[in-house]
């Protein structure tokens, strides 16, 4: 296996915790210069950088939140002149204007490096061919370990997402040795496989890097068996990089955090308080070193576990659990967040005013899907079908331009959808 960031990723805990520290003073310095949000913030708490003299102070700090972002549209968050800023990454799922991810060409380069690191761990070398099936658009999906693989020296197969038997022929001719997917696409490969008539052991498989969705174990395990690789975890966060944040090795006991590059927290997802080792809680994370867009303290959503104890492998940076849920409501959808609220929006921008609605995400196969019900108003009804179905056909278009994920719009009886509380969508999850 090639060996790739070997001494950063043992260090000694006392050396990487002082190494923390360093990075978080500098980028707590920069925040406060060349971002007015944070700069707003610190002034209200009467901090400056220079008050940080150990690591336990960042937690007098407020958290940044999804919304925070979103209302910093376009480049209010970036701490760099925008002539620096090399390449604009966005997120459609959020509530609100999306949110925008810069990045310098050092970030980049880190960022190549960060993913590199999770290929290496989970057993990728140079004689590799890495076959990604993650979508290559504004989000940050394919891009990190596109380039991870690329500065490891393996070879890449950019082929992105869908065309499923063009993938499986792919897979065949130029034999792909690690498949990057979400884990309900490997799924839908494995199908493919055998609707064409494809021996799995014949392929060349041996590793698949699955993220972008929630699984189980009894996924990994038929991901495994059906065709014939490794199949490891991966966490990959666009707002404070993409693909590189963490990943397992082959010891498979949690997904190894670049420490050195983001500072987790595990907090209390009502509270906001911080919870011991091993407690399930809301994971945040603090860039360490990052140029165009640093963020403090940014609250992610997911629930996982911390770990500190040492793995099999060597490695001393910390593990992360598998993400076992959401502490709000988005819901994951083919590899995409979605907040309830932003299908309000669009609803409501598309009639006027917002109607009641419900999404309701179940799964066909192995692939999963959205169904948005609307109740029915005035508005919404039509004596000539062939009318409704072109306002259909445009309110889907539109939901998908803001959501990124094509639903299935289905109009429903008044008064047939209940609300949890007044101001939120009742959502139906039956996958679950």
């Amino acid at each position: 296996m090639a060996i790739f960031d070997t001494e950063a990723e043992q260090l000694d805990r006392a050396e990487l915790r002082q190494l923390q520290l360093e990075r978080l003073q500098a980028t707590l310095h920069r925040v406060y210069k060349n971002v007015r949000f944070y700069k707003k913030k610190f002034d209200a708490l009467g901090f400056v950088p220079q008050d940080c003299q150990s690591l336990e102070d960042l937690a007098g700090l407020p958290f940044t939140t999804r919304h925070d972002l979103a209302q910093s549209y376009p480049y209010e968050m970036f701490a760099v002149p925008l002539r620096e800023v090399v390449r604009i990454h966005s997120s459609t799922g959020s509530p609100g204007p999306p949110i925008v991810m810069g990045y310098t060409a050092r970030d980049l380069q880190r960022w190549a490096r960060l993913a590199a690191r999770v290929l290496t761990a989970a057993g990728v070398d140079r004689d590799d061919v890495v076959q990604v099936t993650l979508s290559y658009g504004l989000m940050t999906s394919a891009f990190g370990l596109h380039n991870g693989v690329e500065l490891l020296g393996a070879s890449v197969i950019p082929t992105g997402p869908g065309g499923t038997a063009r993938q499986v022929q792919v897979m065949r001719d130029y034999r792909t040795t690690v498949l990057v997917s979400t884990p309900g696409y490997a799924l839908v490969i494995a199908d493919a496989l055998e609707e064409l008539g494809v021996d799995a052991k014949s392929l060349h498989l041996k590793i698949g890097l699955f993220a972008g969705e929630p699984w189980t174990e009894d996924q990994r395990r038929e991901i495994e068996t059906r065709l014939f690789l490794t199949a490891l975890d991966n966490y990959a966060l666009s707002e404070v990089m993409g693909p590189g944040v963490a990943g397992e090795c082959e010891h498979r006991q949690g997904m190894h955090l670049n420490e050195d590059f983001f500072y987790p927290e595990i907090i209390d997802p009502t509270s906001g308080n911080p919870l011991p080792v091993g407690e399930l809680g809301e994971l945040v994370l603090t860039t360490l070193h990052r140029e165009a867009m640093p963020l403090i303290r940014f609250r992610t959503g997911d629930l996982c576990r911390l770990y500190f104890n040492p793995c099999p492998c060597g490695r001393t940076l910390a593990r992360l659990s598998r993400i076992e849920g959401r502490s709000d409501q988005v819901v994951v959808v083919k590899g995409i967040n979605i907040f309830p609220e932003r299908v309000g929006q669009i609803l409501a921008a598309f009639q006027g005013e917002e109607p009641s609605y419900q999404l309701v995400i179940g799964r066909e196969g192995h692939l999963d899907y959205l169904e948005v019900k609307i109740e029915v108003r005035e508005s919404l009804f039509f004596d000539k079908m062939r009318v409704q179905r072109e306002l259909l056909q445009k309110l889907t278009h539109k939901l998908y331009q803001g959501i990124g994920v094509h639903p299935r719009v289905k109009l429903v009886e008044p008064g047939s959808i209940r609300r949890d509380t007044e101001t939120s969508p009742q959502v139906i999850d039956l996958r679950k």
